[in-house]
C-alpha cells in the first residue's frame, strides 16, 4: 500500500538552509532536472562513485542509480538521513529491502519507464525468430543472394502466453495483437481472457510463444523448469524479458540442444556477461540479446525525469509517491 508522508518533511539538517531539502542526484540527469527542481530542493550532483559515496550522508532524497552496484549499496548504507530513494530501475531486489523498510525509506522505482523499448525489442526478436532474419543478415554479410525465405513462420494466427501483465507485458500484448497474434495473459486475477496463477501450467501445450515479463520475486524464481518445458509443444519458443532466474537455464540449454522446443530468446542470461565458452552461444536456436532491451534511451530518461519532478510535488504535499515499490512484494 502507498504510504503517506506527514507534512513538513522538507527540512534537512544537512542543508545550508534549514528550509531546504537536500537531494543527492545523478549528474547524467542534471540537464533534464536542474531547471525544473522546486525551490525547496537543494541539489547535490554526483558523477562518479566517489562523489556519490561522499555526498550520500547529506541526502534526504536520493537518486543513486549506478551500473556498478557496490558503490550504490555503500551510498545507501551511508545515507542515514534518507527518507525517499528514487530509482529508474524496475527491479530493486539488489537493495537491502528489509533494512530500508525498517529505516522507513520510501522507494520509487522505474516501473513502466522502459516498457515501450522492451516491448518493441521483444516483438522484434519474435519476428527475427519467425523469419529467421539472422540467416538473412549472415547472407548479406557474405554477399550471398538467398533464393527462398529462411524463415516461414507467421506471427499472424499464432498464440502467445504472456506471463506477467504489468506495463511491459501489456505493451507486448498490444503489439502482438497488432500482428494478429492471439494473446493470453497470466495475472493474479483470472477472467476477461486472462489465466490465473494456478491455470496456465495446464495450458502450456497450446502456445507457440511463451513470453516472460514477470517481476523478479521469490514467487517467480524458477517458474519455468523441466516440467513446464516438457509441457510445451515442439514448435514453442520461450521469450524471456523478465529475470534470468525465472527459468532454469540448464534445463533450457538441454531442451534447446535436443530440439525439445523450437527456440528461445534470452535477454537476461546468467551470468552477465555470458562467458564466451557458454553453450548458449553455439546453439542455433538460442537468440541472445545481451540484456540490451532495458538500457535507458533518451526518451526513457526523460520519462524518468518527468516522474521524479512530479513526485517532488507529491513529497512536499505529503501525498503518496508513484509508483511506490513494495519491499514485501518485490515490485
Amino acid at each position: 500500500m502507498a504510504s503517506r508522508f506527514p507534512l513538513g518533511l522538507g527540512n534537512n539538517a544537512c542543508s545550508d538552509s534549514p528550509n531546504l531539502t537536500v537531494a543527492v542526484l545523478p549528474g547524467f540527469a542534471r540537464p533534464m532536472l536542474e531547471a525544473r527542481l522546486p525551490e525547496w530542493i537543494e541539489a547535490r550532483w554526483w558523477l562518479s562513485p566517489e562523489e556519490l559515496v561522499a555526498l550520500a550522508p547529506e541526502a534526504e532524497i536520493g537518486w543513486f542509480d549506478m551500473h556498478s552496484k557496490p558503490p550504490m549499496l555503500d551510498a545507501v548504507d551511508r545515507a542515514r538521513g534518507l527518507k525517499w530513494l528514487n530509482s529508474a530501475y524496475g527491479g530493486l531486489d539488489f537493495l537491502p529491502l528489509s533494512e530500508l523498510k525498517g529505516r522507513g525509506v520510501i522507494l520509487t522505482n522505474g516501473t513502466g519507464l522502459t516498457a515501450v523499448q522492451v516491448a518493441e525489442f521483444a516483438t522484434m526478436t519474435m519476428l527475427v525468430v519467425a523469419k529467421n532474419y539472422r540467416a538473412v543478415v549472415r547472407a548479406q554479410d557474405k554477399h550471398g543472394w538467398l533464393k527462398a525465405a529462411p524463415g516461414i513462420r507467421e506471427l499472424a494466427g499464432s498464440k502467445a502466453l504472456v506471463l506477467g501483465y504489468g506495463e511491459i507485458g501489456r505493451r507486448i500484448g498490444e503489439q502482438l495483437r497488432g500482428f494478429a497474434v492471439e494473446v493470453v495473459p497470466v495475472r493474479r486475477s483470472a477472467g476477461n481472457g486472462a489465466l490465473g496463477p494456478d491455470e496456465w501450467r495446464g495450458r502450456l501445450g497450446e502456445f507457440d510463444w511463451i513470453v516472460l515479463a514477470v517481476p523478479g520475486t521469490p514467487e517467480t524464481s524458477g517458474m519455468i523448469g523441466a516440467q513446464e518445458i516438457a509441457a510445451m509443444k515442439r514448435e514453442a519458443v520461450v521469450v524471456n524479458f523478465a529475470r534470468a532466474d525465472v527459468l532454469d537455464q540448464d534445463v533450457l540449454v538441454a531442451a534447446l540442444a535436443e530440439k525439445q522446443i523450437a527456440g528461445a530468446v534470452i535477454d537476461v542470461p546468467d551470468p552477465e556477461p555470458l562467458p564466451p565458452e557458454h553453450p548458449l552461444w553455439s546453439l542455433e536456436n538460442a537468440h541472445i540479446t545481451m540484456h540490451l532491451s532495458g538500457i535507458p534511451t533518451p526518451a526513457s530518461m526523460l520519462r524518468a525525469a518527468d516522474r521524479f519532478i512530479a513526485n517532488c510535488a507529491r513529497y512536499k504535499a505529503g501525498e503518496p509517491l508513484e509508483p511506490q515499490f513494495d519491499p514485501d512484494l518485490g515490485y
